[in-house]
């Protein structure tokens, strides 16, 4: 029997993230897991992206209700190869700060990276 899932569930199958990137027109407001799949990013780096102001929700959601984002911007990112590599080079640093921390034993339990990170180079 599947796991019931909650309203701030959005793990997508795999028969799911087929449907939405074979459909013919997407829903006009996309959840993280459909942004996700869109965007070839982890759910996890939604959050990230869209907590570093690179990836806006719609309207102005509270830091812990569900995000949703409009489609014809998500396309219009996965798209944009400058916002790519910009919203690519976020994560890869992101993820690198957040590594050595745990290596150094500081244990960065938020997962933020450090305001420095969030300038482009």
């Amino acid at each position: 029997m599947p796991k019931p899932k909650n309203q701030f569930t959005t793990s997508l199958s795999a028969a799911e993230k087929n449907a939405l990137l074979d459909s013919r027109r997407l829903p006009a407001r996309l959840d993280v897991g459909q942004a996700a799949v869109l965007l070839n990013f982890g759910e996890h780096d939604i959050r990230t992206l869209c907590s570093a102001g690179l990836l806006p929700p719609l309207g102005k959601p509270a830091p812990n209700a569900p995000k949703y984002f409009a489609a014809v911007e998500v396309v219009a990112m996965a798209e944009n190869r400058e916002w790519l590599d910009k919203a690519t080079k976020f994560i890869s640093v992101r993820w690198r700060v957040k590594n050595a921390r745990c290596k150094n034993g500081e244990g960065d339990v938020s997962g933020r990276a450090e305001q420095s990170t969030r300038t482009t180079r």
